[in-house]
């Protein structure tokens, strides 16, 4: 995939529990939406449970996700921004927010969908975090194909999405791949924009 070594710290989006000192390649189990809700599960190369993300499901409610941690607690609720406004816009927008220890939200970042995102490839995603004009990123490549990338502002790759080529000839589907987050990366945040992404490609989180 095209792009730049990551060689800059990024600001901590979600948490700081969540940003290794060195390279994470984290696999992607899809959940059948028949059987369990949907949605999907992250683990490491031991096979814990690092993430799992919640979709309409589980939750009953469309255009919301939610990304929990190995132990089942929220750390991300994403939400599809509706009402007239979204209808008469360009871009469709998906908002992220946090936990405080109070329950309370917080913005963190804000994806902006194309409206003919889900058909076109060439159509930017872009991705904006709190406060505004802190980080900005944009999705390049594909997802349904599983080859694409999470873009900083000057062109560093942050996250890359894809199916490792010794597994691939034995792939049958899509429920399986894998993501490689780069040094210093926030994993909740990169696992928060999958989701999303996941949901607008109407995959796993979507019913």
């Amino acid at each position: 995939m095209a792009g730049k070594a990551h060689n800059t710290l990024m600001p901590v989006i979600v948490s700081k529990l969540y940003c290794a000192s060195s390279q994470v390649v984290l696999v992607v189990r899809r959940r059948p939406l028949v059987v369990n809700g949907g949605g999907f599960v992250v683990t490491d190369c031991s096979q814990r449970v690092v993430f799992r993300v919640d979709g309409c499901g589980v939750l009953g409610t469309k255009g919301e996700l939610v990304l929990r941690d190995g132990n089942g607690d929220a750390l991300l609720l994403i939400r599809r921004k509706g009402g007239m406004v979204e209808a008469l816009s360009i871009n469709k927008k998906w908002k992220g927010y946090t936990f405080d220890y109070e329950g309370s939200q917080k913005l963190v970042f804000t994806l902006k969908e194309p409206r003919s995102s889900c058909l076109a490839r060439n159509n930017a995603i872009s991705i904006s975090t709190e406060p505004k004009g802190s980080s900005n990123f944009e999705i390049k490549g594909y997802f349904p194909d599983r080859n694409c990338s999470i873009i900083d502002s000057i062109g560093n790759i942050v996250a890359q999405i894809g199916v490792k080529e010794e597994v691939e000839a034995l792939m049958t589907s899509k429920d399986f791949y894998h993501v490689v987050v780069k040094p210093g990366i926030d994993q909740a945040f990169v696992f928060g924009v999958i989701a999303v992404l996941d949901y607008i490609y109407g995959e796993s989180t979507r019913c």
